[in-house]
């Protein structure tokens, strides 16, 4: 029974249940796999907690866990790509396995045949300081590119969580095009509220965008959240 620990945000979280139904190969309502969702919507900002000394958002995320462990969960998955910077020390408080987005990215970027070079990343900047993804994807090959305008990607974040998603999506268009032309190959939608703006299908992006919580579904589904391969 998959355990979704989510809240981060709301609107985030139901986008994942969507991806995680159309991951799946299914032809009637048993072929799903089973889910207890938490909309822990009441977790502490994770980018706050990071850059600014924000109150700590561990012990909510902890009791989250809990009480998904208690519903019956047998493992869990996290869509919010900043509350990865906990995933350790989430771990450690459980015996259940949590999958790691940055491990289903890795997977998909393989699945794709992309095995090195420089990834661009649409992330909060609390998820770039803490180097969730450019610590874990070195060790791959990938060299992790910052958007040129932080503060920007930032303002589009908080548009699509006040539901202003038009206007996060033009900001984050200019980004995302931003570091295709300073070189990278792929694109990483690393904060789960990007990909509600700016679509992986997107007019002129062609497969340039990766999807992180796509990814975290489809590891979801096949398994692919942690295999031997990108273990270190």
């Amino acid at each position: 029974m998959l355990g979704v620990l989510g809240g981060m945000g709301p609107m985030a979280t139901v986008d994942f249940m969507r991806k995680l139904v159309e991951a799946t190969p299914a032809s009637r309502d048993q072929d799903h796999p089973g889910a207890l969702v938490l909309q822990a919507s009441d977790i502490p900002d994770r980018t706050r907690a990071i850059l600014a000394g924000g109150p700590d958002p561990l012990p909510a995320m902890v009791a989250g866990l809990r009480r998904l462990e208690a519903a019956g969960a047998t493992r869990i998955a996290i869509p919010c790509n900043t509350a990865h910077h906990w995933h350790g020390a989430l771990q450690a408080r459980t015996a259940l396995p949590i999958l790691h987005i940055v491990d289903a990215v890795a997977e998909a970027l393989f699945v794709r045949g992309y095995r090195s070079g420089s990834i661009g990343v649409l992330a909060t900047g609390g998820t770039l300081k803490a180097g969730i993804y450019s610590g874990r994807l070195a060790r791959h090959g990938f060299t992790c590119v910052a958007p040129i305008d932080q503060d920007a990607v930032m303002r589009a974040i908080r548009l699509v969580k006040a539901g202003r998603v038009a206007e996060a999506g033009a900001i984050l268009r200019n980004q995302a095009r931003g570091l295709i032309a300073a070189g990278c190959g792929r694109v990483i939608l690393a904060c789960t509220e990007i990909p509600l703006a700016l679509s992986a299908s997107d007019e002129g992006f062609g497969d340039g965008l990766l999807d992180a919580t796509q990814a975290l579904a489809q590891a979801c589904v096949s398994g692919a959240g942690a295999p031997e391969r990108l273990v270190a």
